[in-house]
């Protein structure tokens, strides 16, 4: 062990450049898809209760089989993971670009969730092997961080550019130069430590509860919006969750060898930012959709000019992350950076509920995204350094997964559950409204930005939240200083975490 904390690889930095373009696509293709949809959903003649699930196939199956994936990582190895992902990831985007139907599109997602959940954790757990120097660890994790942070964002507005100039099936296809050159790259200058590899036989039981318990908690939310929450399906569905996650946890404290060892998500500071950032996250995903649909159907907005309005936000996570976070947190306690980071986004969203039909992008929408955008980026950098803070070399994979699990789980319940609560807002809207309106048009287009607004409110509260959970949860000191972290040998190496996906 001491050996690999002390082994410094000469083409680290090489290394960074393909792992982050893989985090790029990753995270891109969690929005770049928001911006394609309106027309993706006027060719393939999807429905608008289906079309939510171009989103939240994707979030649903990378979310559900993150665990998996990240303790496939830590059996296989990392870089054998990454580069099945990254090929895997490249075959279901020509599927999903190729798609002739709303049943093919939703399968491709899916597929590309699966090859994500193997992507993104070995991809963490690869760059903390690399880089053991506290200083270097924070300069990549700085260039990470903007990308997890900013990388959605920019999803949309190549999103745009590619829909309205060439066709929205080119959102699919352009991962697959993505995947090709990081794969190559990968094979060219990738090396890791056979010693942290974990040797352990998988855990199926654990697999299958974790997995199916996941599906049912979000399929609950999205049935929820056609059926009502006291709906029998949907009760049902809450109720098996609850059910299966409970057995999940049960199972992982008895088997030898489990998926997710309780000791991961126990630590005090670890469970407060899973926790927090699930919570942000769910602020964060509906609003990527809502305010896509808000400017291109509401206001008219292009897609090119759509994706051009998000930029704000994009600058603002940079630079929270890249000249905020990462300089301050090797100086100040995380909790201090990720609740007044969560309150500023806070902030930039509850701007966001004042939204209306004739609303200025510069006087209103501008400030929100720069505020939003700041916030989030102050907030994750230092969440990303503690979220494997401490823990085992051997449970590198399965505990950066933790972090993408409660992000993606996030994005698939924050766009199932905020979708639902615009829908029932809208739908009453329009009936108590109807008689005065001037127009069916008017109606319509009110009754949707109502929607809207009853959502972001929601998002707006649940940030706030996320914000309470980091100050209190979060205590640990300087996350990059000695102690724990530097001593723990490959441990030192795996002080990071993943994703987000929006």
């Amino acid at each position: 062990m001491p050996e690999t904390a002390q082994f410094v690889d000469p083409r680290r930095w090489k290394a960074l450049i393909f792992i982050a373009l893989a985090q790029l696509m990753v995270v891109l293709d969690a929005t770049i898809v928001n911006i394609a949809l309106p027309s993706a959903q006027a060719d393939l003649g999807i429905s608008d209760g289906n079309r939510q699930w171009v989103i939240t196939a994707y979030a649903l199956a990378f979310g559900g089989l993150l665990l998996f994936g990240g303790r496939i990582a830590d059996l296989w190895g990392r870089k054998q993971t990454f580069i099945v992902g990254l090929i895997g990831f490249a075959a279901a985007s020509a599927v999903g670009g190729a798609a002739l139907n709303t049943g093919m599109l939703l399968g491709a997602r899916a597929l590309q969730g699966v090859f994500g959940a193997l992507l993104a954790p070995s991809a963490l757990s690869l760059l903390a092997v690399m880089f053991t120097d506290p200083k270097e660890r924070a300069k990549a994790f700085g260039v990470f961080g903007a990308i997890a942070g900013g990388g959605g964002a920019v999803g949309l507005i190549l999103g745009g550019v590619l829909t309205e100039y060439m066709d929205w099936r080119w959102t699919f296809f352009v991962n697959i130069p993505f995947a090709i050159i990081a794969a190559i790259g990968a094979v060219a200058v990738i090396r890791e430590p056979v010693e942290s590899h974990n040797s352990s036989r998988l855990d199926i039981p654990g697999v299958i509860l974790a997995t199916t318990g996941l599906v049912s908690l979000v399929y609950g939310f999205t049935r929820a919006e056609s059926d009502g929450w006291s709906a029998g399906p949907t009760v049902g569905l809450f109720v098996a969750a609850a059910v299966l996650l409970l057995a999940f946890v049960v199972v992982e404290s008895r088997v030898k060898a489990p998926l997710l060892p309780l000791r991961v998500v126990a630590d005090r500071n670890r469970g407060g930012v899973y926790a927090s950032l699930a919570l942000a996250i769910i602020g964060m995903f509906g609003l990527f959709l809502f305010l896509t649909y808000y400017m291109q159907v509401v206001k008219g907005y292009s897609p090119v000019k759509t994706g051009f309005a998000f930029l704000p936000m994009v600058a603002g996570m940079i630079t929270g992350s890249t000249q905020i976070g990462a300089r301050l947190m090797t100086r100040v306690p995380a909790r201090l950076l990720m609740g007044p980071g969560f309150l500023a986004a806070s902030v930039g969203m509850l701007l966001l509920t004042q939204i209306d039909l004739d609303t200025s992008y510069p006087a209103l929408i501008l400030p929100g995204f720069l505020l939003l955008g700041l916030g989030m980026g102050t907030a994750f950098m230092p969440a990303m350094s503690l979220a494997t803070h401490g823990v085992e070399p051997r449970d590198a994979g399965v505990a950066s997964a933790m972090v993408n699990t409660s992000q993606q789980v996030g994005g698939a319940i924050g766009t199932a559950l905020l979708n639902t609560i615009a829908a029932s807002a809208t739908t009453e809207y329009a009936k108590s409204h109807a008689a005065g309106a001037p127009s069916r048009t008017a109606l319509q287009l009110q009754s949707m930005v109502h929607g809207y607004t009853a959502a972001i409110w929601w998002a707006v509260g649940i940030l706030v939240l996320a914000a309470v959970i980091a100050i209190t949860f979060v205590n640990a000191g300087q996350p990059e200083g000695g102690g724990a972290v530097a001593g723990s040998g490959d441990g030192a190496a795996e002080d990071a975490v993943p994703v987000m996906a929006h």
